[in-house]
């Protein structure tokens, strides 16, 4: 229930940023369509994104957290964890500053080697760098919002980490009511909102932390034997998120170098993949780190694989329905939400096969994200970056291999079987160590809830049939048909799920009756 109760604080609080995000999104795909001023925004926007996830969310947490929960657990307790959070703190500003120093001076030519297919149009180009170093300090702002988030998730306080998003998200959102004639002049404004998000967020976090108890100071660099132990933790997980969004970047390549729109079609495709793997996937993830690593510092490697093993159960109950009716109703949410004003029907048909394909990887995202705090939580951040570096190559291999062939949808294709193949290797390594793994009831857990998604599929299958004009018909009857597709298969797929004993039904039961009583 304790883990029911963390995921549904992160998820639902996600969930308010993300429907501020696909309110974003319907705006951006309307007034900007899938334009060369959208596909420039879109790689100005990606370049913070990556090194954010390089510098700050994964790569740091991995290391922070763990690290920050053995000394405010230990005798030592807020002031000796207090103490730590100062010392990373005064690396970490520094390196951050220098860094995003760098590559405003120098970003003609990164932009030029992750978005060469762009070196053809002068424009283009000239566009795409101009709104990169606007959009570029929302490196430093995010990474250091994930400084605060670890704190704060480490003292299992998720709500503000988890909010916060949505401020990024509504600063766009203005950005594009203010200025909503299109071309340069919204990009430009976009471009502006993302930095003014990542302001907004910095204040929230800054001052949540000093509202928990944490207000620290800035310190003179110093390597003490706690700093020593994050960087010996940290700058491996670095480099694992390093390769990850090396395979992100090489995606942006290939994507850059197919016809004008494939951008904005892998964006919009991308935005409604991310949502369960937010809302499921990364709050399982945040929510199940600080429980693993005090289990494991406590020398309970028991209730560490537990936790794990309920936090699989969860996230294949809520993740399977969510892959399979993305894959099933991909084009019908795809129109509902961003065809119109500049995004054609054309547009949101390719988008919908785009997003059917990535959808298919969506369970092995989210099992990464529940399965890498096994490794985490016992500072091996080494062997993410073994299994990542090995998805790198086929990434690159697959890209090679599929594109010539089915162009954006073999893009797509790669990015789905990269996850699977990543999320086998570390589910198969972290086994073979003995630390966690799927048990017979389970494994049949599992298969009630796919038979589940099975009977949920055929029922979607009907309502498209039913109402298959008004997924071609105005935007009043499309968001109505997704209505119905989304209440049908939901009440299909939990109905089902419950009755052949695809969920925990003593839980649900116990919080029925708790729920009665109050």
């Amino acid at each position: 229930m304790n883990l029911v109760k963390s995921m549904g604080t992160i998820g639902g609080l996600t969930m308010v940023s993300r429907v501020f995000g696909f309110a974003r999104e319907m705006l951006m795909s309307r007034i900007m369509g899938a334009s060369g001023e959208a596909d420039a925004f879109l790689v100005a926007f990606r370049l913070p994104n990556t090194f954010r996830r390089l510098f700050g969310e994964g790569a740091f947490s991995a290391g922070f957290v763990p690290l920050f929960s053995q000394r405010f657990h230990g005798p030592g307790g807020m002031e000796e964890a207090k103490k730590f959070s100062e010392e990373v703190l005064a690396f970490f500003v520094p390196t951050l500053l220098a860094f995003t120093l760098i590559f405003e001076i120098a970003m003609p030519a990164f932009v030029w080697a992750i978005a060469s297919g762009y070196a053809d149009e002068p424009q283009k180009f000239a566009l795409t760098v101009f709104l990169s170093r606007i959009t570029f300090p929302y490196l430093l702002l995010i990474s250091l919002v994930s400084f605060f988030s670890g704190i704060l998730n480490s003292l299992t306080k998720f709500a503000a980490a988890a909010f916060a998003p949505a401020l990024l998200n509504v600063a766009m959102l203005i950005a594009l009511i203010v200025v909503p004639e299109g071309g340069v002049a919204s990009a430009t404004a976009l471009a502006v909102g993302v930095t003014a998000g990542g302001v907004l967020q910095l204040i929230l976090l800054w001052h949540s932390a000093r509202k928990a108890g944490v207000s620290l100071r800035l310190r003179k660099p110093r390597m003490t034997p706690g700093v020593k132990q994050f960087f010996i933790v940290v700058i491996p997980a670095t480099l694992g998120a390093g390769v990850y969004q090396i395979s992100q970047l090489i995606d942006t390549f290939f994507a850059t170098r197919l016809p004008e729109g494939s951008m904005s079609y892998l964006n919009y495709s991308d935005r409604l993949n991310q949502l369960p793997l937010s809302v499921i996937g990364t709050a399982l993830g945040t929510a199940i780190l600080p429980h693993i690593s005090r289990f494991i510092a406590k020398g309970e490697p028991e209730e560490a694989a537990r936790v794990q093993g309920n936090a699989v159960d969860l996230s294949m109950l809520l993740c399977l329905p969510a892959a399979l009716a993305l894959a099933v109703a991909a084009g019908p949410l795809v129109a509902a939400l961003f065809q119109g004003g500049k995004f054609t029907a054309e547009d949101a048909w390719i988008t919908g096969n785009v997003l059917a394909i990535i959808a298919s990887g969506l369970p092995a995202y989210v099992l990464v994200k529940v399965i890498t705090p096994g490794f985490y939580a016992r500072e091996d951040t080494k062997t993410p970056v073994k299994t990542a570096g090995i998805v790198l190559i086929a990434n690159v291999v697959l890209n090679f291999a599929l594109i010539p062939i089915f162009g954006i949808y073999g893009l797509a294709a790669a990015i789905s079987l990269c996850s699977w193949l990543n999320c086998v290797m570390l589910y198969v390594i972290l086994s073979n160590r003995g630390h966690f793994r799927i048990e017979p009831w389970l494994w049949g857990r599992i298969a009630r809830q796919f038979v589940a998604g099975l009977a949920m599929v055929a029922a979607l299958a009907g309502v498209r049939m039913l109402l298959g004009d008004w997924f071609s018909g105005s935007v009043a009857e499309r968001l109505a048909g997704v209505i119905a597709l989304v209440g049908t298969g939901g009440i299909v797929y939990f109905v089902v799920a419950f009755l052949i004993g695809g969920m925990d039904r003593d839980a649900i039961l116990v919080l029925m009756r708790k729920k009665k009583a109050v």
